[in-house]
């Protein structure tokens, strides 16, 4: 199973969202994809215990996806295998009043991984320009503007410069991003929430308001086309995976963030001479032990 799906997902150029397919259409089966995920998932364990010992840099991993697409599995089924020392999850609900008083990326700022680790954002700062432009009446929780008339062009163009310059500062500093938006039709989001209220140790996971939401599909798609647009950049992009199947969608994900630790050049520390001769002590006296 010689296959990497790191580049075929990559947006490049103009994306339009239309053209792009929830279901893969390729030959590898279910089976082989989660025998490759296995083989995939010791690869990334040993990539991130090299971040960990470099301890200079990190990989923020940012999930987004309407209901229903799978983030959460996906997250158990990528991740599971990795030191949980090394890593952090953060799922983004709706701002609290505190964090409505800040900046609407300082909640993000405080999540953001330190040097050595990885941090998956499960949903993330791009809500704002996502839920919060379906719904802009939200944005006025924030006390700044008076009016959803605030929210023109100008203003939206306003938030995705600022992402755009928050990434591109947190690139600077040493943080590599990758961002995945998990791609899932609005057929196969009626399935999965038709499962959650069929099968009884699912119901936990409804919410009425997953229906109004769902209504709103178009439009979603429509905000979610225009922020890849916006913001997909060479120092962070942005990766389309078509997640009708969960399991390619695990093994396509994997993929990119592998592929991506493994550009980073990662280095395992180097002793100093002093170091190497301590580590001969050591060895010495652990072996001369009686």
């Amino acid at each position: 199973m010689d296959t990497n799906f790191s580049d075929d997902f990559l947006v490049k150029g103009k994306f339009s969202i239309k053209k792009a397919s929830t279901q893969y259409k390729g030959k590898l089966t279910k089976e082989e994809g989660e025998q490759l995920l296995i083989l995939e998932k010791v690869k990334l364990r040993e990539l991130q215990e090299k971040l960990y010992s470099d301890g200079s840099k990190s990989l923020l991993v940012v999930l987004q996806a309407m209901d229903a697409a799978g983030k959460d599995s996906l997250i158990e089924h990528v991740f599971g295998g990795v030191n949980p020392q090394g890593c952090n999850v953060t799922s983004f609900k709706t701002p609290n009043p505190k964090e409505y008083s800040h900046d609407f990326l300082w909640r993000h700022y405080l999540a953001l991984p330190s040097k050595g680790m990885i941090g998956i954002f499960n949903r993330s700062h791009y809500e704002s320009v996502l839920v919060c432009k379906v719904h802009p009446e939200y944005n006025l929780n924030e006390k700044t503007w008076k009016s959803v008339k605030d929210f023109d062009v100008k203003f939206w163009k306003n938030r995705y410069d600022s992402i755009k310059n928050f990434e591109k500062h947190l690139i600077d500093n040493g943080t590599t991003i990758v961002k995945i938006f998990l791609h899932v039709s609005k057929d196969e989001q009626k399935k999965r929430l038709l499962d959650r209220i069929n099968e009884q140790e699912k119901n936990w996971k409804f919410s009425a308001a997953d229906l109004p939401e769902r209504a709103l599909f178009s439009k979603y798609m429509d905000c979610y086309e225009e922020a890849i647009n916006e913001t997909a950049k060479d120092y962070a992009p942005w990766y389309v995976i078509p997640a009708d199947d969960k399991w390619f969608a695990r093994v396509a994900a994997i993929q990119i963030i592998i592929d991506t630790l493994e550009k980073m050049d990662l280095q395992y520390p180097q002793l100093s001479k002093e170091d190497r001769k301590d580590l001969e002590e050591a060895k010495k006296q652990l072996e001369n032990e009686k």
